[in-house]
């Protein structure tokens, strides 16, 4: 009869019920607590009854609820934080407003968690400190053409404080350089003079060129003016030489024809005053006559006789 007893159905009040839902649900809650799931470029830094227990990486982990407690997820990547502009003074007494960008990473969680209570709001305190020490050395010239060496300088001094709280400073960017207004106006009407004296320069510059130019053609034109009179007076020459040389060898020729007839004393008269017709008629000849036109006639027949005498080898 107590055997039969152990196989007897169990009656389940519903308050039974109720206790085995709340036990079966906390049960996948702590089972769901005691996993944790970290992405990439992601670390979660757990403390175990309030002090630090580990890191953890990309992956799933197993941690103690109630024990354990996740105190803060990190990224790390690399991030940026674009700081208010600071207001400085040079050391010529200019006072400006100046902003930056920080470019930095984590690269210790546990340090970032524990080294200070707002990095980020430390960073920028160092940032606004340091940035005044820097410009505090220069003028305002050498701060509107600096950017380099603040940039490099600030970023050597963020990198060497943030490294206590594992946090790597990449690079710093003076993203803009504000001076003040009348400052501003200024540099505008000197940047405008300075234009003007470029524009000034310049145009001085091209009538400078204009006008060698123009000389240098106008002593070119001369040279070829020279040279083309020069070259007309030699081919006039030439053929003026070219043409008397014509007309005494025709005279020649007309002698020898003359000598070769057998003409009398009168015929070679009436020649000789053609022959001299002839060559009055050339440019720039001036003709002479003589007296005594016979005794020319003679003359020319004693050259006539001369070649008869004497005739060319």
């Amino acid at each position: 009869m107590n055997a039969l007893n152990w196989f007897a159905p169990v009656l389940i009040t519903p308050a039974g019920l109720v206790g085995i839902v709340v036990l079966i649900g906390f049960i996948f809650i702590l089972g769901a607590m005691s996993f944790k799931l970290v992405t990439q470029t992601k670390n979660v830094v757990v403390e175990r009854l309030g002090a630090y227990h580990k890191t953890l990486g990309v992956g799933l982990h197993f941690i103690i609820p109630v024990f354990d407690r996740l105190v803060k997820t990190v990224s790390l990547k690399e991030q940026v934080k674009d700081f208010e502009p600071q207001p400085v003074i040079t050391r010529d007494n200019v006072t400006m407003q100046i902003d930056t960008v920080v470019f930095y990473q984590i690269t210790d969680p546990k340090l970032y968690t524990y080294g200070t209570e707002n990095p980020i709001s430390a960073i920028e305190n160092i940032s606004a400190t340091t940035l005044r020490n820097i410009i505090g050395d220069l003028d305002l010239d050498q701060t509107l053409t600096s950017r380099d060496l603040i940039n490099t300088r600030m970023r050597e001094i963020l990198d060497e404080a943030t490294d206590p709280w594992g946090i790597k400073v990449n690079r710093v960017e003076v993203k803009n350089i504000i001076p003040p207004k009348d400052i501003r106006e200024s540099m505008e009407k000197q940047m405008r003079a300075e234009r003007e004296k470029r524009q000034t320069i310049l145009i001085a510059e091209g009538e400078k060129r204009a006008e060698i130019l123009r000389a240098e053609g106008d002593a070119e034109a001369l040279l070829l003016r020279a040279e083309a009179n020069k070259r007309e007076k030699i081919l006039q020459a030439e053929g003026e030489a070219e043409y008397i040389r014509k007309i005494k060898e025709a005279e020649a020729l007309g002698i020898t024809l003359i000598k070769d007839a057998g003409a009398d004393q009168a015929v070679l008269t009436l020649k000789s005053l053609d022959a001299l017709a002839l060559v009055a008629n050339g440019q720039a000849v001036k003709m002479v006559v003589p007296t005594n036109i016979t005794d020319l006639a003679s003359t020319v027949m004693m050259a006539a006789e001369f070649s008869k005498d004497h005739p060319k080898k």
